[in-house]
């Protein structure tokens, strides 16, 4: 077997692109902290605080992510942009010593290459945003950051009320397949909390 250690250090050391390492998450009592989280969120809200069964699936992750990121999918109102703008980002900052930077796709485009030159991302609404034109290049911002999560172990956080139908309409199979490697889905289902 070979050692490319030395090889990679050189190339480190040209300025090759090299992947970053996965950013694992691995909390210790994952559900008191999630549901800790979301009652002192929602209660700043004056909102009360109902456990719904796809936190389950966020407890998993919480848990151990295995380097991937977290996408979450389905219908309106059911807290999956608490979680991506506020909830997720405070946990790993608190738990994990992990800054999270967070874009609403409706102002993504305005700097899509600092998004980009972040590590840490949380996308909110996803599916919503339009193509980026800046002196008549045209840009996806959301399949650049999903094609950089894949190339470069970024961790993505995505929330989006879109289905996957309308995913794949708009980005494509190859956004589509590249979400799948590098996240975990959950979809949340059911009537909207909102009031």
């Amino acid at each position: 077997m070979y050692n490319f250690d030395q090889v990679y250090h050189e190339m480190e050391r040209h300025g090759m692109k090299l992947p970053q390492s996965k950013i694992k998450v691995k909390i210790k009592n994952a559900q008191q902290v999630l549901e800790s989280a979301l009652i002192y969120f929602l209660k700043r809200e004056d909102k009360d605080m109902i456990w719904l069964p796809e936190y389950d699936e966020v407890v998993d992750w919480l848990s151990d992510n295995q380097g991937r990121g977290l996408f979450l999918y389905g219908q309106c109102g059911r807290g999956k942009s608490l979680l991506g703008r506020m909830v997720l980002p405070a946990i790993l900052l608190k738990f994990s010593q992990k800054v999270v930077s967070v874009f609403d796709m409706q102002d993504m485009n305005r700097d899509v290459d600092y998004a980009l030159s972040k590590h840490l991302i949380s996308l909110d609404d996803v599916g919503t945003e339009e193509q980026s034109v800046k002196y008549g290049q045209r840009r996806w911002a959301f399949d650049e950051i999903v094609d950089a999560a894949e190339k470069y172990n970024k961790l993505i956080l995505i929330s989006s009320n879109q289905s996957v139908d309308n995913l794949r309409e708009r980005y494509g199979d190859r956004t589509l397949d590249r979400i799948k490697s590098t996240t975990k889905r959950i979809m949340f289902r059911g009537e909207s909390l909102r009031s």
